[in-house]
């Protein structure tokens, strides 16, 4: 009895390896115009098998590359932005940076346009999205360099605000904008004021 099913298991193994070879032969046949995604995909993977050369290291995408090694000893405990920085390089990173003002859209995109060229001609690649009426998204291939660029955009008279990784760093244009509320607000007390004695 025990024999006896064992050979119906081993004959049903059997044709059920013998299915899925012909599925697979069958979808090899087909025109290629024929294919669907999933053939494509198997296909895909076929060739992936069978491909001996491993890609170098700098042609791997991000997620499968070897991060980078970071010398413990040379990180100063008193400078936790040294650390991020040192976990960030050669990683993918995005910024935002705020325009001050109420900018339009179009106003946004010449004045990141500006600060997105002398980031360039200071030899740090950058790729820039405008993404609201006031605010830009910069994307980095090297986080390490976030800092840099954030030194130079606090300093732009219309940035407002630099925000990396969660952290905001207010910019020259928050200065001027928090500036001019005070004087504002000064000049609105003193007018109350005069008109109350009158």
């Amino acid at each position: 009895m025990q024999l006896l099913q064992l050979i119906t298991g081993a004959k049903n193994e059997k044709n059920k390896k013998k299915d899925k070879s012909d599925a697979s032969e069958k979808w090899k046949k087909k025109d290629i115009r024929d294919y669907n995604d999933v053939d494509i995909e198997r296909l895909y993977e076929q060739w992936e098998e069978a491909d001996d050369d491993e890609l170098e290291e700098d042609e791997l995408p991000e997620w499968k590359k070897e991060p980078p090694k970071m010398d413990l000893s040379k990180l100063d405990p008193s400078d936790p932005e040294g650390f991020i920085k040192m976990s960030k390089k050669g990683r993918t990173l995005m910024m935002f940076a705020t325009v001050s003002g109420n900018p339009s859209e179009a106003e946004t995109e010449k004045i990141s346009m500006l600060w997105h060229s002398s980031l360039f001609n200071a030899h740090i690649e950058t790729q820039r999205y405008v993404v609201g009426s006031n605010r830009v998204l910069f994307m980095l291939t090297d986080g390490a360099k976030a800092w840099e660029i954030r030194d130079f955009l606090v300093k732009q008279d219309r940035c407002e605000e630099v925000s990396i990784e969660g952290q905001t760093y207010p910019g020259a244009g928050a200065t001027k904008t928090g500036k001019e509320d005070s004087k504002n607000t000064k000049t609105k007390s003193k007018t109350t004021k005069k008109n109350e004695e009158l």
